[in-house]
C-alpha cells in the first residue's frame, strides 16, 4: 500500500511539473508540439472521477487547439478539427478506421503498400459484414412483423449497424447475428408500449412477459400475439443455441432481461397516461433500463468467445457498474438526439425536459447539462474498465464501451435510428461501398 502511494505521488507530481512546464512555453515553442498537445487532449478523456488535473489538461489543450487551428498544416488542422468534434475514446472503432484511411491518404508521406493493405482489409471485412446482415435479414423476413404489424418501424439495417460498433471484427460474426435480431425485437416491443399499445394492453403484454408463458399470450390483443410468439420464439432459440454450443443455460437470465426491460417501458408508459412528469433521477433510475442497454449487454454477455460458465457468472456481478454507466451514456445520447422529435409526437419528458422542469434552465442549458452528464459518467465507465483482470470481462468491458460509443455517433446529429436518412451516408460507406483503390 505504501509503496503505491509513493507510486501515486510520484505521477502526479511529474503531471503538476508537466503542467506547470507548458504553461510557460511560448506560442511558438507549443506550436511546434501540436501532436503533444493533440496527444494531451485525446489523453484528457481517459481520466476517472475528481482528476482534476487531467480536466485542467483537457481545458488548456482544447483552447491552444481550437485557437491555433488556422496555423497548423492541412494534415494536422484535419486531426485537430476531428479530434474537436469528437475524443478518439469516445469514437466507433469501424467509423474511425474508414476516416483514417482517407486521412492517410491524403498524406505526403503516406506509404502506398501499407494504403493498399488497409483498404483491402476494409472491404474483406465488409465482406463479411454483408453475410451477416443477410443473415439477419431473413430472420426479420421470417418474423414477418413487418407485414403484419403495421404500425412498427422496419429497421434492420440500421439495427445490424448498432452490431457493427459494438463490435466489427470478423470472428464476432454469431455477436453480430444475434444481436441485430435483439435490436430489431427492442425496436419493435418499443413501439408497442410507445406508438400502438394503450395502458391496459401494455400491462397485460408485461405480465406475459414476466411468466413466460406461450399460453398466456391466448389473453392477449392478436397484434401482441403475433409480436410476443416471434419474440418468445426467438429468444428462446438464441438461448438453446448457445447452451448447446457452450453448455451454458442462460434462458433464465434472457428472460429476467427482456421482463425488466418491458417493466421499465411500463413505467414510462404510466407516466405518459397519469401525465406524471418525473424528477431527472426518477427518470435516469428507470432509462437506462428503459434505453435496452442491460437487455442487449445481457446477451453479450454469452458471446464472448472466452470464459469457463463459473468464471462468466462469477464475472457478471463484477460487471454490473459497466453494465449500468454504458447504458446511462446510452440514454442521455439518445435524449440529446431524440428529444425534440420524440416531444413533438407526444411522449414523455425526457432528460432534458425533467431537468428544465425542476431547475428552470434553457433548452440550451439544459443540453449543456446533459452533455456533462456525459463526460462524467465517462469517467465512471473509465475507471470500471481498469478495473477488468481477465480476457472475458475485457471483451465484455469493450463490447459495453461500444455500446456507448455507438449511441454518441447514431444520435450526434439527431435520430439516427427513427430517421435513418441522417446517418445514410455512413450505412453505404460501411456496408455497401468498398473503398476504391488505385493499384
Amino acid at each position: 500500500m505504501k509503496l503505491s502511494l509513493i507510486n501515486l505521488a510520484l505521477y502526479l507530481e511529474i503531471f503538476h511539473n508537466f503542467k506547470n512546464k507548458i504553461q510557460n512555453l511560448k506560442p511558438q515553442e507549443l506550436l511546434e508540439n501540436t501532436i503533444g498537445m493533440l496527444n494531451l487532449y485525446e489523453a484528457s478523456y481517459h481520466s476517472f472521477e475528481e482528476e482534476s488535473l487531467l480536466d485542467d489538461a483537457r481545458d488548456f489543450s482544447a483552447t491552444f487547439l481550437k485557437e491555433n487551428q488556422d496555423r497548423f498544416d492541412e494534415n494536422i488542422s484535419s486531426l485537430v478539427s476531428h479530434a474537436l468534434e469528437f475524443p478518439l475514446h469516445w469514437r466507433v472503432p469501424r467509423i474511425e478506421a474508414k476516416w483514417f484511411i482517407h486521412a492517410y491518404e491524403k498524406r505526403s508521406d503516406m506509404n502506398p503498400i501499407l494504403l493498399e493493405l488497409s483498404k483491402l482489409d476494409f472491404d474483406m471485412v465488409q465482406a463479411v459484414h454483408i453475410e451477416d446482415l443477410k443473415h439477419a435479414s431473413r430472420w426479420w423476413n421470417n418474423t414477418r412483423w413487418d407485414s403484419k404489424l403495421s404500425f412498427i418501424r422496419d429497421r434492420v439495417v440500421v439495427n445490424f449497424l448498432w452490431t457493427i460498433g459494438f463490435g466489427y471484427l470478423p470472428q464476432y460474426t454469431l455477436g453480430r447475428r444475434t444481436l441485430a435480431k435483439v435490436n430489431s425485437m427492442i425496436t419493435t416491443i418499443d413501439d408497442v408500449y410507445d406508438v400502438y399499445g394503450n395502458l391496459d394492453e401494455l400491462e397485460q403484454f408485461t405480465r406475459v412477459v414476466e411468466r413466460w408463458d406461450i399460453l398466456a399470450a391466448e389473453e392477449l390483443p392478436d397484434y401482441m400475439k403475433i409480436c410476443f410468439l416471434g419474440f418468445h420464439n426467438t429468444v428462446n432459440e438464441i438461448a438453446y443455441d448457445r447452451m448447446a454450443d457452450t453448455g451454458f443455460f442462460i434462458l433464465p437470465y434472457l428472460k429476467k432481461a427482456w421482463a425488466d426491460l418491458c417493466k421499465a417501458y411500463l413505467v414510462e408508459a404510466r407516466w405518459y397516461y397519469g401525465g406524471y412528469q418525473p424528477t431527472l433521477k426518477e427518470y435516469l433510475d428507470n432509462g437506462w433500463v428503459s434505453i435496452s442497454g442491460p437487455a442487449i449487454l445481457m446477451n453479450a454477455t454469452f458471446l464472448t468467445s472466452v470464459g469457463t460458465t463459473n468464471e462468466v457468472f462469477q464475472c457478471m456481478e463484477g460487471l454490473e457498474k459497466i453494465v449500468h454507466y454504458s447504458s446511462l451514456i446510452l440514454r442521455l445520447a439518445d435524449d440529446l438526439g431524440t428529444s425534440a422529435d420524440e416531444m413533438v409526437k407526444g411522449d414523455i419528458s425526457k432528460s432534458i425536459q425533467c431537468y428544465m422542469h425542476e431547475s428552470g434552465a434553457t433548452e440550451e442549458e439544459a443540453r449543456m447539462h446533459i452533455k456533462v452528464l456525459i463526460l462524467e459518467t465517462w469517467k465512471k465507465l473509465n475507471k470500471e474498465r481498469a478495473r477488468a483482470n481477465s480476457q472475458f470481462s475485457r471483451e465484455f468491458v469493450e463490447y459495453a464501451t461500444n455500446v456507448a460509443r455507438t449511441a454518441q455517433f447514431i444520435y450526434s446529429d439527431g435520430d439516427g435510428h427513427g430517421r435513418p436518412d441522417i446517418i445514410q451516408s455512413h450505412i453505404s460507406a460501411l456496408l455497401f461501398n468498398p473503398i476504391q483503390r488505385t493499384i
